[in-house]
Parts: C-alpha cells; structure tokens; sequence
C-alpha cells in the first residue's frame, strides 16, 4: 500500500495533571470534547494528517500524563519529538508555575532543535481565571517560544495551535534540506 503523506511529525503535549491535554488532543484529532475525564495512564496517542504548503503531513500526537509517577516512562517519549506543546491551565497558578519545570525536562531529555509552544488552556473560564493572559505571553517571550491561549471546550484556537507549531517544523525542516544542499551534504541529519 502506498504511503498517503509526505511527512510525520512526532508531537508530544505535556503539562501538569488535569490542565486538558486529552481535550486538546481529543477536539484536534476527532472535534470532539469529552465532558468526562479520566487521567491519562502513562501515555497515549492520536493521528490526524492535514495538509499545509500542498503537502500531506501525519501527525502522531503523544498525550502524556502529567502525574510524578508517569514522569519516568513519559520522558521516554521526549526523544524523536519534533514538537512539543507545554499546556497549563489558566485556572490553575500551580499548573502554569510548573511550565519552568517542565521546560527543564524538555531539555534534558529532547532534541535541542525541537519546536515548543506554551498553550495557556481552558481560556473560555475567564471567570475563574488565576493566571492573566499578559503572564503566559511573558513566560513565553522569555523562554523565546510561541503562545496561545486555547480552549478544548469551546474549540478557541485549537486548530491555530496544532497548525502552528506543525508549519514551524516544516519551516525548520525545508531550512535544513535548504542549508544541506547548498552546502553540498546530500542527507539530513537529526541532533
């Protein structure tokens, strides 16, 4: 059978206990929101291919727990990540603290190139809110990584986010095809 894309793109969404990965993931890969939850048990997984620039890209999508006792097998997952979502919940000042902390996991245990994004979730409870909009854009800008405010329930910038961080890949993939031929070097290779 002939493969039906040009392209796969290993993600990983990662983010304390309860801040809506599956959601996220749940209203990107099927449009759906789940009004139940139940934890994730170590990780699980979704594809959804779209298309961006003409081009088919699968997109596997890793849902990590966010428990310290997963924490061991999910880092695991961190190696081949071409893109990672750090999500906290903007109801949540403790979920968005640990965003640093789950930083400093990315770098020890992901590629040093790899795409991050900061999704500040659950943006339709502004009611509720505990972390303003202005903090996550600050955290961002300081770590120099994207940011977007997300809700899985209301579906508010879901799209835009999986999109996003999936053509910022595709940017730095076509650069390096780009700087590998230029340079005369006919394969690329991955830090």
């Amino acid at each position: 059978m002939a493969k039906t894309y040009d392209y796969l793109f290993k993600l990983l969404l990662i983010g304390d206990s309860g801040v809506g990965k599956t959601c996220l993931l749940f209203r990107f890969s099927e449009d759906a929101f789940n009004t139940t939850f139940i934890s994730t048990i170590g990780i699980d997984f979704k594809i959804r291919t779209i298309e961006l620039d003409g081009k088919k890209i699968k997109l596997q999508i890793w849902d990590t727990a966010g428990q310290e006792r997963f924490r061991t097998i999910t880092t695991a997952y961190y190696r081949g990540a071409m893109g990672i979502m750090l999500v906290y919940d903007i109801t949540n000042e403790k979920s968005f603290d640990n965003i640093k902390n789950w930083i400093r996991n990315i770098e020890e245990h992901a590629s040093s190139d790899v795409e991050r994004m900061i999704l500040g979730n659950k943006c339709d409870m502004n009611e509720k809110r505990q972390v303003s909009k202005e903090k996550g854009e600050k955290l961002a800008i300081d770590y120099g990584i994207k940011f977007l405010e997300t809700s899985a329930k209301s579906s508010i910038n879901v799209e835009e986010a999986f999109f996003t961080l999936a053509r910022d890949i595709m940017t730095k993939l076509n650069r390096k095809m780009n700087d590998n031929s230029s340079s005369g070097a006919g394969t690329i290779g991955t830090n």
